[in-house]
């Protein structure tokens, strides 16, 4: 098991150009040793007969015929409407003068 030290997260600061404080570089040491330790963890588990995946569950996409259906006609479509010209809808406008 790996274990992280102060100097190699100076390191790696250094390496990255970051400043980090005394205190940053304590609670990066214990916080990077936590990821070592699970990287480590899934390691020990992951043997060649295990595939690799992205996703837990097998994703699928869902398709169906792209068929066209039942639709409204304009005077439907303008029967609910609060304001239209018999094949638009009217609305207020909403773009300033310059447009």
């Amino acid at each position: 098991m790996s274990h992280i030290t102060p100097e190699q997260v100076r390191h790696l600061a250094t390496l990255a150009r970051i400043a980090l404080t005394e205190d940053e570089v304590n609670r990066l040491t214990g916080e990077l040793g936590a990821i070592v330790s699970a990287v480590e963890k899934v390691g020990e588990v992951a043997t060649p007969d295990v595939e690799p995946t992205s996703h837990p569950i097998p994703l699928g996409n869902v398709f169906r015929p792209d068929v066209v259906g039942d639709t409204l006609s304009t005077e439907q479509a303008m029967a609910g409407a609060p304001d239209h010209d018999g094949s638009r809808f009217r609305v207020t406008a909403i773009l300033g003068e310059e447009q």
